[in-house]
């Protein structure tokens, strides 16, 4: 069994879709990236990418390919899975931190967590999601970003 930790971090900004853990959630702002920018999945990514001794996210997925410009993040988990499949291992616990003043993450926790359930393969018991806020305090206090950690672990086939 092996342990990774992933973090992200992305500017809101006016006229961009907020994409979180593979969802869409209304709000007025959307997180700035060269892909969907999903703060979630990029740091989940990276957690299992660090589980797998695989680099990071920025390795497989260079935001500067333009294969990626504007790519659903799901597409980055799912080549993820795989990456981890061919080194012999799969995902086993997934441990989960957004930090949001706005919106509200709780009401999308669950379809979320089913979400990353499907394309990781295992059970959504195994997922775990925590909403925080920053208590007003900085950038993400301030509603001017988002950020995620992750931590996943990982098991041999």
């Amino acid at each position: 069994m092996r342990v990774g930790i992933g973090y992200d971090v992305h500017k809101l900004m006016a006229g961009r879709k907020l994409v979180i853990g593979g969802i869409e959630i209304p709000h007025e702002k959307g997180l700035l990236g060269h892909s969907d920018a999903d703060v979630l999945l990029h740091a989940l990514c990276d957690a299992l990418l660090g589980a797998g001794g695989l680099g990071d996210i920025g390795q497989h997925f260079p935001d500067t390919d333009p294969r990626y410009k504007g790519i659903n993040s799901m597409k980055f988990l799912e080549q993820t899975v795989k990456l981890l499949a061919k080194k012999g291992f799969c995902p086993f616990n997934i441990d989960c931190i957004v930090v949001a003043e706005a919106p509200k993450m709780t009401p999308y926790r669950s379809a979320i967590i089913e979400n990353l359930s499907t394309v990781l393969g295992i059970k959504p018991e195994m997922i775990n999601l925590k909403a925080k806020t920053a208590e007003g305090l900085g950038p993400i206090g301030q509603k001017e970003a988002i950020v995620a950690w992750a931590v996943a672990t990982v098991e041999k086939l």
